[in-house]
């Protein structure tokens, strides 16, 4: 996840959440400072919000959804940001689709574009140099597998101090394989 100053449009602050599928294959490739990770939802609630309820509701949520084996095989860019794309992207699609329709109130990216989340995608490098970087040292460790098979939940205590680990919800079910 992505630390950002108050002027980017969604500043971390204290207390921010975020639903993330961490993939340690990609680890070595991600130069944001952050582990290698496919977001569901960010922000999600608040830390304060999140109640014994909350992540008996979102332990539910994911449970609900079978774990699924997915590659990385193509790079792609957005002004600013270098990423991979996963195949198949759908399962991603249904795990963000999930959490938002039971909070619908946690706006991806607290709306800076827009009330529909970003496609799926892990984010290998991002910023103001980030458009001329080379691709040539990324492609080379491509294609990655990962199986995904569970959701964590992350917290920052805000500007700069980076995220850290709260909970993971395992996914449940059979393995849906990427063909």
């Amino acid at each position: 996840m992505r630390t950002t100053s108050d002027t980017d449009g969604w500043p971390d602050a204290p207390g921010d959440t975020a639903l993330t599928i961490p993939v340690p294959e990609a680890d070595a490739l991600v130069r944001t400072g952050a582990r290698a990770h496919v977001t569901v939802l960010y922000p999600f609630l608040p830390l304060a919000r999140l109640t014994a309820a909350t992540q008996a509701q979102l332990r539910a949520t994911f449970a609900a959804l079978p774990p699924f084996t997915c590659a990385f095989a193509e790079l792609r860019r957005w002004p600013g940001v270098l990423y991979l794309h996963p195949s198949p992207a759908d399962p991603f699609r249904v795990l963000t689709k999930a959490v938002r329709e039971r909070w619908p109130e946690a706006v991806p990216y607290r709306g800076v574009f827009g009330d529909e989340p970003l496609d799926p995608h892990l984010t290998l490098a991002a910023g103001e140099d980030t458009d001329g970087l080379p691709t040539g040292p990324f492609l080379r460790h491509l294609p990655l597998r990962a199986e995904i098979r569970s959701v964590r939940l992350i917290v920052t205590q805000g500007r700069g101090t980076g995220w850290r680990d709260v909970t993971e919800y395992p996914l449940r079910g059979g393995v849906q394989a990427v063909s």
